[in-house]
This record gives structure tokens, C-alpha cells and sequence, in this order.
């Protein structure tokens, strides 16, 4: 009996040999050549998935080593070096060398952070329309104009995160901690540290550091501090104590850094501390990077 050749289909682009038949070496070629395309995009977005994750983790937790990411993602230190030299070389992290603590006077750690490229991809949409408005704004009505404009922006925040932060109740690191889950909800990667003082520390000097990984805002605010300076006028009311901005996005920070003292009793909730938007205050909105 002669034997004959049937090809069976297989699925969008692809080839199958039935059993027990043979293919044409064309066909044979060309099927896999189909196979290995077929296969390929697959990998290439489990490898973008991957990458995403990296970069989401950099993101939240940065600065962050390569060891420290590995730890906390579960890869294999080669896995994660390789993502990170491509998120690198894309522009979108950075490395920031950081002494290494309790390491004396060794070579710095390489830290990985954001890039102002990367914070600008996550999404900056009308930028250069509300620069461009509040410019306007601030020559035709004063820089006073300018600042009730933050105050009424950041006033509707207060108005929703205060009954969540106020049911967390009295205690600081509980409120910082509220807030901060608040902020994360509304796209600002928000984490709380808390730094307890140590004799011969007073325990008066104890706090909770809140960091903020993202700004939506970040390039209007660099050209106009003042939405610097009255969120934190509002963190410092939502919370209950006086607030201190040690760094910010806007000002070449890597992070947006608020000093939250818990040492010390709490206003009262949602009690301010000055009058929202009074011109008499004087900026903490920090010019040094970290």
C-alpha cells in the first residue's frame, strides 16, 4: 500500500501532521517557522508582565537594591538584573547610590528609584494646558489667585479623607496610616515607615515617615509649590499634628517625604492648625533633594 501525505490544520497559522503520515519538507518549514512565532509573543508578554512588576515595585518601594527586589518578588538575582539594566536603559529607573547602614566607609549601594522620566509615563494628561491656565491665572489675578486655586483643589480631598482617617481614631500612627491607604487609592503609592526614638532618645521623638512614590501632579507643582505647600497644610489637619515636608517629587526628591511626630498628643480630630490658605504661612516645601 502506498502511502500518502495529509496535513491536518492545527489552529491560526500553525500545521499539524496527522498520524502516521508524513509532511513535505516545504511544509515541515513552514509550520515551524509558524510554531515558533505562534510561541514567541507569549513569552515576550510574560516577559513585559514581569517587567511591570519590577518597575511597579521600584515604584512602591524604592530606593530598593537589585537583592532587596529579588527577595521581595521571588526572582532569581540574574532575573532581576536583567529587567532592571532594560528598565535602565529605557529611561525610566535610576540608580541612587545610599551608604550602606552600619557599613562604614564602603562603596555606596546601588538603589533603584523612578526617574522623572519614568513618573512622567504614568500619566501627566493636560499638563501643558493647566501650566499654561494657571500662568494666566497668576498674571491677570496674583499669585493669590493661584494659591486659593490649590486650596479649593486640595480642600475636596480633606473633605473626603477626613471621615476615614478620623474613624482610625486618636492614635497618629493610626491616622498616617489611614491616610496614606487614602492617598495609595487615589494613584499616589503611598507607604508609612515608622521610626521609633531610642534611649537616650526621648520617645517624644518618635514618628512615622509617609512617602508618597507617585505625583499626578508632579511637573505643575515643580513650577508652582504652593500645591506643595497647602497639601501638606491638609496632611497636617487630616492627621492631627504639625507635618515638616522633607522632600518632594516636584523639588528633584525621589519620593515625597512627611514628617508625622507621634510622640505627641493629636489635636483632636480633623482640628486645624491654621487657617487653610492664610498667607501669613511660611513654606516647607524643601528645595534639597534627599
Amino acid at each position: 500500500m502506498s502511502s500518502s501525505t495529509s496535513v491536518a490544520p492545527a489552529g491560526r497559522g500553525r500545521l499539524r501532521v496527522a498520524p502516521g503520515a508524513s509532511a513535505p519538507a516545504g511544509s515541515v518549514a513552514a509550520g515551524s517557522a509558524a510554531a515558533q512565532a505562534a510561541t514567541a509573543f507569549p513569552a515576550v508578554d510574560a516577559e513585559e508582565r514581569t517587567r511591570d512588576r519590577v518597575l511597579n515595585a521600584v515604584l512602591e518601594h524604592g530606593p530598593i537594591s537589585a537583592a532587596e527586589l529579588g527577595d521581595l518578588l521571588g526572582f532569581t538575582p540574574a532575573a532581576v538584573r536583567r529587567h532592571l539594566d532594560h528598565l535602565s536603559r529605557s529611561g525610566v529607573i535610576e540608580v541612587k547610590r545610599a551608604a550602606r547602614a552600619g557599613a562604614g566607609a564602603g562603596r555606596p549601594a546601588r538603589r533603584y528609584v523612578l526617574s522623572s522620566q519614568g513618573q512622567s509615563t504614568l500619566g501627566n494628561d493636560y499638563l501643558d494646558i493647566a501650566t499654561l491656565a494657571l500662568q494666566r491665572l497668576g498674571e491677570m489675578a496674583g499669585p493669590d489667585a493661584v494659591r486659593q486655586f490649590a486650596v479649593e483643589r486640595f480642600g475636596e480631598m480633606e473633605r473626603r479623607y477626613a471621615p476615614e482617617i478620623d474613624a482610625a481614631g486618636p492614635d497618629i500612627t493610626a491616622r498616617a496610616q489611614a491616610l496614606s491607604e487614602a492617598l495609595s487609592r487615589d494613584g499616589f503609592v503611598a507607604s508609612t515607615t515608622s521610626i521609633e526614638a531610642k534611649a537616650p532618645l526621648p520617645a517624644a521623638l518618635s514618628s512615622v515617615q509617609l512617602c508618597q512614590g507617585h505625583c499626578p501632579i508632579q511637573q505643575l507643582a515643580a513650577q508652582f509649590p504652593v500645591f506643595c505647600d497647602v497639601e501638606t497644610d491638609v496632611f497636617s489637619r487630616l492627621v492631627g499634628v504639625d507635618v515638616r515636608r522633607l522632600s518632594t517629587l516636584a523639588r528633584g526628591g525621589h519620593v515625597c517625604t512627611t514628617h508625622i511626630p507621634t510622640g505627641r498628643p493629636a489635636r483632636g480630630p480633623h482640628s486645624p492648625a491654621t487657617t487653610p490658605g492664610s498667607l501669613d504661612e511660611v513654606s516647607n516645601h524643601l528645595q534639597e533633594r534627599p
